[in-house]
C-alpha cells in the first residue's frame, strides 16, 4: 500500500486526485493540504469536496502530516510547489510534480531536491501525450529542416501559465531532435510586418478561451503537404490518473529526477 498526501487538495486538479485515488486499491490517501488561509481549513476533505465524510481533516502545513506519507503529489503553484519539494528532501519522501510555469532557478531548487527524494516532473501527465513527444521525436528526426515546425495550445481562461508547459515540452524535444536551441529559435507572438518566416524557428501560439481543458497541435508543413498532429484532452481526470499511475511508480526508486517517459518505459 502506497500512501499519499495531495497538495491543493481542493482545486480543480487536487479534488480530481483525490476522487479518483478512491478507485486504485494499492493507494490510499492519509493526508491532504490547502493553503493557509483557505476557508476549507479543518473542514474533512470528502465533505467540501462532495464524497461524502473521508475521516481526512485538511491541513494548511505539509510539514505538519509529511510523515503520513509515502509520495506528495503536487499541482498548485509554483511558490508552493518549490517550498514543498523542500521539505519533501528534508525528510526523504517521493513527490510527484504537475505543476507549471516553473522557471530556471524553480528547476534548479527541484534538482537539487531530487538529489535527497525521487521526483517525477511532468508538466503533462497523460499517457497520450507522454506517447506523443516519443512520436514527435521521431517525426521531427524525419523531417529534419525541410518542414517548418508551428505548436498551437488551447487551454481555459483560468489558466495563468502561458504557453503551456506541454507546449514547451513538445518544442523542446523536436528542438533537440533537430540540433536547435529551443532559447534562439522559439517565436511566441507575430504582429505586422514581420518578414518571411525563418528556417529553423519553431512557433510556438497560445489561445485560450472558456473552458478548455488542453488542446495541443504541431504542424509540421513542408512543400505539397503538411502533417498536423493533435491531442485534445475532454477530461481532467487523464493528468489525475497519470499522476496517481507515477506515485505507485515512483515510492521504492533511488533519489533523482524522473518524468513520465520514465513512468511509462518510453525510454
Amino acid at each position: 500500500m502506497v500512501n499519499i498526501i495531495i497538495m491543493g487538495a481542493v482545486g480543480r486538479m487536487g479534488s480530481r486526485i483525490v476522487t479518483l485515488s478512491k478507485e486504485v486499491n494499492e493507494l490510499k490517501t492519509l493526508a491532504v493540504v490547502e493553503r493557509k488561509g483557505h476557508p476549507a481549513i479543518g473542514k474533512d476533505i470528502g465533505l467540501v469536496i462532495g464524497l461524502g465524510e473521508m475521516g481526512i481533516k485538511i491541513s494548511d502545513s505539509l510539514e505538519d502530516v509529511i510523515s503520513k506519507g509515502d509520495v506528495v503529489i503536487d499541482f498548485t503553484q509554483k511558490e508552493a510547489t518549490i517550498e514543498n519539494a523542500k521539505i519533501v528532501a528534508r525528510h526523504k519522501k517521493a513527490m510527484v510534480i504537475g505543476t507549471t510555469g516553473l522557471s530556471s532557478d524553480d528547476l534548479a531548487i527541484i534538482k537539487e531536491s531530487a538529489l535527497s527524494s525521487p521526483i517525477v516532473l511532468a508538466p503533462n501527465m497523460s499517457v497520450g501525450v507522454n506517447l506523443l513527444l516519443k512520436v514527435l521525436k521521431d517525426i521531427a528526426q524525419v523531417l529534419g529542416d525541410d518542414y517548418d515546425v508551428e505548436i498551437v495550445e488551447a487551454h481555459h481562461r483560468l489558466k495563468k501559465d502561458a504557453p503551456s508547459g506541454t507546449a514547451l515540452k513538445m518544442a523542446q524535444v523536436i528542438a533537440e531532435s533537430l540540433n536547435r536551441n529551443l532559447d534562439d529559435v522559439a517565436v511566441y507572438a507575430r504582429k505586422g510586418i514581420i518578414g518571411e518566416r525563418t528556417k529553423k524557428e519553431i512557433g510556438i501560439q497560445t489561445v485560450r478561451a472558456g473552458d478548455i481543458v488542453g488542446e495541443h497541435t504541431v504542424y509540421f508543413g513542408g512543400f505539397g503537404e503538411r502533417l498536423e498532429i493533435t491531442h485534445k484532452a475532454s477530461s481532467r481526470d487523464t493528468f489525475a490518473r497519470g499522476a496517481l499511475r507515477a506515485s505507485l511508480w515512483i515510492v521504492g526508486k533511488k533519489a533523482g529526477l524522473y518524468d513520465m517517459q520514465d513512468v511509462l518505459g518510453l525510454k
